[in-house]
């Protein structure tokens, strides 16, 4: 029997394609040291960003199935749902939903494309819905089901963001990737870039000057 598709009522979201891997193989690796971790992570400030109000979202845009489930979601799916509007669930990294838990409503968001041929930045996108309770942690048959979270105390959260526009051009990881290796030597706005430093979450604060920096790119001729 064919695997069937995920009905796409909500946005589910890849931490990079690794992150729910790596939170897996973590949880078995460190036992007890979980807990702690959990502790942490949760006590934890915006690292370095604490007036953050743009962002990085990754999604996968090709079909990927997991347990029979396709998790593909691009711009383009996004931009053809009701209202153009989605919750943003699946997120399993700590890190990635302590920065959606400090996203705020009309904050911008570029939507990233991740785990695919061509990686890259191909739209914008705008938060609608402040965090809230990710109800699929909770929905055995979905992908992100977490046993260890309790209804009366949830792990995980989500946002809803509402499609804005494609950019004018996609722009690629490998040009973001030559900005972020002059800027690193010459200095420049995206010399610390997350996309970059801390390449695995799948959500990531965004100064306001590499905001503005990747947003011009897409006025500039490829590099």
């Amino acid at each position: 029997m064919p695997p069937k598709k995920r009905p796409r009522v909500s946005k589910r979201a890849v931490d990079s394609g690794t992150d729910d891997i790596n939170e897996k193989k973590q949880a078995k690796e460190s036992g007890g040291k979980r807990k702690a971790t959990e502790k942490t992570a949760e006590l934890s400030e915006l690292d370095g960003h604490p007036q953050t109000c743009h962002w990085l979202m990754k999604s996968e845009p090709e079909s990927r199935f997991e347990n029979g489930i396709d998790v593909k979601f691009g711009i383009e799916d996004l931009k053809v749902l009701p209202n153009q509007t989605s919750c943003w669930d699946g997120v399993r990294n700590y890190q990635a939903r302590n920065f959606m838990r400090q996203m705020k409503e009309g904050q911008m968001a570029f939507f990233y494309h991740s785990n695919c041929k061509e990686p890259g930045i191909a739209g914008l996108m705008n938060v609608v819905k402040e965090a809230y309770v990710d109800h699929t942690q909770f929905d055995k048959k979905d992908v992100h089901f977490d046993a260890s979270s309790k209804a009366d105390n949830p792990k995980w959260s989500m946002v809803d963001v509402k499609y804005q526009r494609m950019m004018k051009r996609f722009l690629p990881l490998s040009e973001l990737k030559k900005y972020h290796l002059q800027h690193r030597s010459n200095g420049g706005p995206l010399k610390d870039m997350a996309l970059f430093t801390r390449a695995r979450l799948s959500v990531q604060p965004l100064t306001s000057e590499e905001f503005d920096f990747v947003l011009s790119l897409e006025n500039e001729d490829p590099l």
